[in-house]
């Protein structure tokens, strides 16, 4: 660690951002850029994915900061319009970390998409939102959406909600490639 820091200090210090050596050191201590062939399919960007998720968050035992970066990655790789999570606390979902405009706070266990997949448990696609009975417009620019309940210790701890503007965005290579 003491190495890393020092390595840091150096490029800041000298102002050598170029220097490929401490460059390489410092990309692989720290994982801040997705490599990603923009022209992959999307079971192609999902299997490139993966693995850099669990690269990313492998070492970091802070839930909140996972939760982050992974919003983040699955933001900047698919450019969905909104991707987040929300925890169960007590008897809602509560809105954890996201990229996206702002959202709905907190969602009642069968109240909406989010609501539904935590009741049913079970990962739900939802090609119109306009469509599903009881659908919360946190913002009305959504028109698809999927959510996946997050199992811990058999009990569902949260849900992974994405959503887009697009009508039928979501496919089963999105849900195969976000259950992995």
């Amino acid at each position: 660690m003491f190495f890393y820091l020092e390595s840091l200090f150096l490029i800041y210090y000298s102002g050598d951002f170029c220097n490929f050596a401490t460059y390489n050191l410092y990309r692989s201590t720290m994982a801040e850029e997705l490599v990603i062939d923009k022209e992959a399919g999307k079971a192609e960007k999902y299997q490139e994915l993966m693995p850099q998720l669990e690269a990313l968050v492998k070492n970091e035992k802070d839930v909140i900061a996972n939760m982050a970066n992974i919003s983040a990655a699955l933001w900047q790789t698919f450019h969905f319009f909104w991707v987040g999570f929300y925890r169960v606390v007590d008897e809602e979902l509560v809105l954890g970390p996201f990229q996206g405009p702002i959202a709905c706070t907190r969602i009642r266990r069968g109240r909406g998409v989010c609501g539904s997949a935590w009741k049913e448990g079970k990962t739900l696609v939802v090609p119109d939102v306009d469509q599903f009975p009881g659908h919360i417009a946190c913002d009305c620019a959504s028109n698809s959406e999927i959510v996946l309940p997050i199992h811990v210790n058999g009990e569902i701890w949260g849900v992974l909600d994405i959503d887009s503007p697009y009508v039928g965005r979501f496919t089963e290579d999105d849900r195969e490639g976000l259950t992995k």
